[in-house]
């Protein structure tokens, strides 16, 4: 079974700063981490290898720092990683990366499955899984809570606000992971050297893969971003609630309640 996951290494939340005149992520001597949800998707890969048999590609665009993002999926299990790595990609939306990202995808060659996080935690937006579908035209699921893999298809548990709704379709197709899929490996140590020491991670440019210039990077992006700012907690904000944990949840969704936010 061929598997291919696409990942991206994001900000650490807890450093995200925000740059008031262009308004995007400060990324600089910002600590970066493989971002959540695609980790649950790199778990699920190597799960479905062990079981099946096959392998394991796994690919992110991003700068070359990315590079320690990739070692971290190889030591997790993944057998081949590959970075897109091009300034000529700076600046895409999430149009621009899932065109770029399905690119590469197709010079890999043929693949059983593609398997993505949900959302990423610097954007939010849960639209590269779908755009990359689409782009590759194969069938896609959403929200992911658990996969089998039928007689040629796929089953998928798909979460939803009140449950969940069982999704059966052929593959090739394409899933995006939420974090009660699986609980992500933490690698032993050998696999930690072996993914820094022995393996190699493929970088490929624009060059490499067959693109339309004007469909990636800035260029190819239609997303603008007209303001961003992080949130400021202003005093007052901030309210203990007092009493036993019953107690305070009782009163917690009361006034959740009273504020219609529930």
């Amino acid at each position: 079974m061929k598997v291919v996951v696409c990942i991206k290494q994001v900000p650490d939340t807890g450093e995200v700063r925000i740059d008031p005149e262009t308004g995007n992520l400060i990324r600089e001597g910002v600590p970066s981490i493989v971002n959540p949800d695609d980790k649950h998707a790199v778990e699920e890969a190597v799960v479905l290898k062990e079981k099946y048999g096959g392998k394991v590609t796994v690919i992110t665009m991003g700068p070359r720092q990315a590079d320690a993002a990739l070692r971290e999926c190889l030591a997790m299990g993944a057998d081949e990683a590959i970075l897109l790595s091009d300034k000529a990609f700076s600046g895409a939306d999430t149009s621009a990366t899932s065109y770029t990202l399905g690119s590469a995808i197709k010079k890999l060659g043929e693949f059983d499955l593609i398997l993505c996080g949900r959302q990423a935690l610097d954007g939010n937006t849960a639209q590269v899984g779908p755009q990359l579908a689409e782009f590759l035209k194969v069938p896609q699921v959403t929200y992911a809570r658990k996969i089998e893999i039928t007689g040629g298809g796929l089953k998928v548990e798909r979460a939803l606000e009140d449950g969940y709704e069982i999704v059966e379709t052929r593959l090739p197709a394409l899933v995006t992971a939420t974090k009660d899929l699986n609980i992500p490996r933490i690698p032993p140590m050998d696999a930690i050297m072996d993914a820094y020491g022995q393996k190699e991670i493929i970088t490929w440019t624009a060059s490499d893969i067959d693109v339309d210039r004007d469909k990636i990077g800035i260029k190819g992006s239609p997303t603008r971003i007209r303001k961003a700012s992080t949130p400021v907690l202003k005093k007052g904000q901030i309210e203990i609630i007092d009493g036993t944990v019953e107690e305070a949840v009782d009163t917690l969704v009361v006034r959740l309640k009273g504020k219609q936010l529930i």
